[in-house]
């Protein structure tokens, strides 16, 4: 039996009471509002960046009795827990047995990122919610606004309108060079308990997550085994220094409890993906204009293509539809065949080899509309090189 990954959301019921259970929205969609303001810069290291701890030399004051771990641990947590906000949303849900609506409350968590009072959380955390509140370290509540979602990796950012001295960014660090044993530290909201604090050590690298109900999966995910309960969704996964290397989006669990094996999209997509979504409330990814492939030993065999998308237009080919004419007595017959054979088997995208639709998609999604892609395929035998120019992907 496959393990089921229960992104962590917890639905609060009558006053408090919490019930971990599958959400089942609306057929709403979150509206996004994109910014006017200039290009978003990401907040440089040093703000809210822990002490680092020498552990020849004595401890400093306040410190005094506490091993060099233990001193690591302490200084992350008070130099960073103001910069991770609670998240509270409300929506409304329909029961399909009475057939009336009742409305849900949910929680989670997030992290400030910069002094203009954008947030950063997962988009499963604000998903159909009617209304979004952030509350900050000192307990003053604000109402957000969704400024962008982005859905293919979970993340969305939120905006308030606090006082910049109400507002710790988190710094923002790399998820390059991370090593599988490294200390991590994990800082959310679990079961309504406000900036809770759990370490433990990076498991495993590299890790592929299936996308909340959709089709594909989320990419080089850090796997933890820090405790990450429901509620700590979107809340910061923190080096040694203090520095965000990750944000906490899912954990592995049957009984949607932390079992141990947890997971945290990588600092270095956040920093990717997040001035997109303020700038323009979304992603624009390139889009190939192939629609569907089959999987083979030997690589992609393209199925089918878009109508007049990037890769008809570069050349490619899908199937061929063969007519054929059968006599039959006084009678001619017109039928068609689909020969999946004389299509295009895509072997490597710029220069990588490709096994699976998802491999295509790993390289093609970070490429932009307008960027080129050299596509290599065989055809009647022969290698080749096709180059496609991307389309914009709707």
């Amino acid at each position: 039996m496959r393990k089921t990954f229960i992104l962590c959301t917890v639905s609060a019921l009558l006053g408090g009471l919490v019930a971990i259970a599958l959400y089942d929205p609306p057929d709403t969609e979150p509206q996004t509002q994109a910014q006017e303001s200039g290009p978003w810069t990401p907040p440089q290291p040093g703000s809210g960046v822990a002490v680092r701890i020498d552990p020849n030399a004595p401890a400093p004051a306040g410190y005094e009795g506490l091993t060099p771990e233990e001193r690591v641990g302490v200084a992350v947590y008070e130099n960073t827990n103001r910069s991770v906000v609670n998240i509270t949303t409300q929506s409304v849900q329909t029961d399909r047995m009475f057939m009336f609506e009742r409305i849900a409350e949910g929680e989670g968590s997030g992290s400030v990122i910069d002094r203009q009072g954008h947030v950063l959380t997962n988009f499963h955390v604000v998903d159909r919610a009617r209304q979004v509140q952030v509350t900050l370290f000192n307990q003053k509540t604000y109402e957000a606004k969704l400024v962008g979602i982005d859905p293919e990796t979970d993340m969305a950012v939120l905006k308030i309108d606090a006082a910049s001295e109400e507002l710790f960014p988190v710094a923002l660090g790399s998820s390059t060079g991370l090593r599988v044993g490294q200390r991590v530290f994990a800082i959310g909201n679990p079961f309504g308990l406000e900036r809770t604090l759990t370490t433990g050590v990076i498991s495993s690298l590299n890790r592929s997550l299936p996308r909340r109900g959709q089709h594909g999966t989320i990419k080089s995910i850090i796997q933890i085994d820090a405790a990450i309960n429901p509620g700590s969704s979107g809340g910061p996964l923190l080096d040694s220094q203090g520095r965000v290397i990750g944000m906490n989006t899912a954990i592995a669990s049957r009984t949607g409890e932390s079992a141990g094996v947890g997971f945290a999209i990588p600092v270095n997509t956040i920093l990717r993906v997040v001035p997109q979504l303020i700038e323009d409330g979304h992603v624009l990814r390139g889009d190939i204009g192939i629609t569907r492939v089959y999987e083979t030993e030997q690589g992609l065999r393209i199925a089918a293509l878009a109508s007049d998308g990037a890769a008809e237009a570069a050349g490619l080919k899908g199937p061929e539809i063969v007519r054929h004419r059968k006599r039959q007595g006084q009678y001619v017959y017109e039928y068609q065949t689909i020969d999946r054979a004389a299509a295009d088997l895509i072997v490597a995208v710029d220069g990588k080899p490709i096994r699976s639709a998802d491999s295509l998609l790993d390289v093609v999604e970070n490429k932009k509309p307008g960027e080129e892609v050299v596509v290599t395929v065989i055809r009647d035998g022969k290698k080749s090189n096709v180059t496609v120019q991307l389309d914009a992907d709707e």
